[in-house]
C-alpha cells in the first residue's frame, strides 16, 4: 500500500457504507469528491471568468456543502472546522479558486454564528441557504448613531462576493477621548454595497475577490455587529445561543487554516496530474538523456517526493491545530496567547511548505508547464498567491512567533 497524503486524508473520512446508512459528513464528503471532477474540468473557465460560476455555486448549495458549519437551529449541520477543511480540500484539489471561495464562504457561516441571534435571524430566517462573503480587514469607517452605526468605505479582497447575498465587513469605530479605534464586523445585505470589478490577477484568478464600496453611509443596526475582540477572545454573543462550542473557537485559530488549506489542495491536485502524465513523456532535442522518460530522472523523482511530503506534513499540521483548538474550547478552556501564536505559526508554515514544493515541481515540469491548460503552472501561480495573504504569509507570521519566544511583545494579530 502506498502511504500518500491522499490515503492519510481519507483515513479521517467515514468508511464506505450503503447510501441510506451514511452519516451527514460521509454524504457531504462523497458530494465533494464527485464535484471535484467537475470543478477541475472548469478550472480554466473559472479563471477566465474571474469568479466561481452561478452554476457551480448552485451545485455546492444543493449538495448541502455550505451548511457544514452553519448552526443547526438555522438548518445547518454544525460540524467541526476540520470537517469543513476536509471538504474544501477535496473541492480545491480540482480547482483552487473554487475551493478557496467555497471554504471561505462556508467559514463565514461559522463567523455569523458568533453574531447576536437577531443578526442570524436576519440572514437565515427566511433563506437558510443565504451565502455570505467577507472582507475582514477593517478598512471601513463606522460611526455610532442611535440604534447602530453609519457605515461607509472601501474594502479589498471580497472573495466570492458575486455569489453572496450578505457581506461581513470590517470597520473601525472611533472612540472618545483619543482612545484607539475599535475594530468590528458589520453585516450588510446585497443592494447596500457596490462590487467594483478590480480582480485581474496572476493567481487565485477565479476567486472574484473584487473590491467592495459603500459610497454613501448605510445604516447597520447594532444587532448586526460583533466586535473583533469578542470573536478573538471566545466571548462572541452568538456562542450563548448554540449548544456547540464551535462558536467559541477563536477567530484567528479557526479562519487562517481555511486560508492555508487551498495551497495544500492545489499542491495535491497538481501533483496527482503531474505523476499521471509524466510517465508517458520523454525528453526532446539534444538534452542529455534525450528520448528517456522524464520519470527516470532523479531530480524529477526528488521533486515528487518533496511535494508528497509537503502535502502530508501540511495536512497533519492543519488537522492537528484545528483539532487542538476545538478540544481546548470543548473542555471550557480559554486559549492562551502562547497557544494562539503557536497555532498561527503552523498555519503559515504549511503554506511555506507548499510554496517550496510547487516551486520544485514547476522546475521539472518542462516546456509544457507554460501552457495555460497545465495544472502545475496553475497551482504554481495559485499557491504563491495564497502565500501573499498576510494571515498566512510566513515572513509576517513567523516574526510574531520569534518575538514571543524571545520574551518580546508579539506584534501582530493572534
Amino acid at each position: 500500500m502506498t502511504f500518500t497524503s491522499d490515503v492519510l486524508e481519507r483515513q479521517s473520512a467515514p468508511p464506505a457504507v450503503a447510501a441510506s446508512d451514511k452519516d451527514p459528513f460521509a454524504r457531504l464528503f462523497d458530494a465533494a469528491v464527485e464535484l471535484r471532477t467537475l470543478v477541475a474540468q472548469r478550472a480554466r473557465q473559472t479563471e477566465a471568468e474571474r469568479r466561481v460560476s452561478v452554476e457551480v455555486t448552485q451545485l455546492l448549495k444543493e449538495a448541502g456543502l455550505y451548511r457544514v458549519v452553519q448552526p443547526r437551529r438555522f438548518g445547518g449541520y454544525e460540524m467541526s472546522l476540520e470537517n469543513l477543511r476536509q471538504l474544501a480540500f477535496e473541492i480545491g484539489c480540482g480547482c483552487t479558486s473554487t475551493g478557496w471561495c467555497y471554504g471561505l464562504s462556508a467559514a463565514a457561516s461559522w463567523v455569523l454564528g458568533m453574531f447576536p441571534e437577531a443578526a442570524q435571524q436576519d440572514v437565515w430566517g427566511n433563506c437558510p441557504d443565504a451565502l455570505l462573503a467577507s472582507c475582514i480587514a477593517p478598512t471601513g469607517k463606522a460611526v455610532p448613531t442611535d440604534g447602530g452605526y453609519r457605515l461607509k468605505g472601501r474594502w479589498s479582497f471580497g472573495s466570492n462576493s458575486d455569489n453572496a447575498q450578505w457581506l461581513s465587513l470590517g470597520a473601525m469605530v472611533e472612540q472618545p477621548e483619543g482612545a484607539a479605534p475599535r475594530p468590528i464586523f458589520l453585516l450588510v445585505p446585497q443592494g447596500e454595497y457596490r462590487i467594483v470589478d478590480t480582480w485581474h490577477t496572476v493567481g487565485l484568478a477565479g476567486t472574484g475577490s473584487k473590491d467592495i464600496a459603500i459610497d454613501t453611509d448605510v445604516f447597520v443596526p447594532a444587532h448586526r455587529c460583533v466586535a473583533f475582540a469578542e470573536v478573538l477572545d471566545q466571548q462572541a454573543p452568538g456562542a450563548e445561543v448554540h449548544d456547540s462550542a464551535l462558536y467559541r473557537v477563536p477567530f484567528l485559530s479557526g479562519f487562517p487554516p481555511l486560508l492555508a488549506n487551498p495551497a495544500v489542495s492545489a499542491l495535491r491536485g497538481a501533483l496527482d496530474e503531474f505523476v499521471a502524465g509524466i510517465a508517458a513523456r520523454a525528453t526532446r532535442g539534444a538534452f542529455a538523456g534525450g528520448g528517456a522518460s522524464l520519470a527516470q530522472f532523479g531530480h524529477v523523482q526528488a521533486a515528487v517526493a518533496q511535494a508528497e511530503a509537503a502535502v502530508d506534513a501540511a495536512q497533519l499540521i492543519l488537522r492537528r491545530d484545528l483539532q487542538l483548538a476545538t478540544e481546548l474550547v470543548n473542555a471550557g478552556a480559554k486559549l492562551s496567547a502562547e497557544q494562539r501564536i503557536t497555532l498561527r505559526r503552523g498555519h503559515a508554515y504549511t503554506v511555506r511548505l507548499c510554496v517550496e514544493a510547487i516551486n520544485g515541481l514547476y522546475d521539472v515540469v518542462g516546456g509544457t508547464g507554460i501552457q495555460l491548460d497545465n495544472s502545475v503552472q496553475r497551482a504554481w501561480r495559485d499557491i504563491n498567491a495564497v502565500a501573499h495573504h498576510i494571515s498566512v504569509n510566513w515572513q509576517a507570521v513567523s516574526t510574531m512567533y520569534g518575538q514571543m519566544r524571545f520574551g518580546l511583545p508579539p506584534r501582530g494579530q493572534y
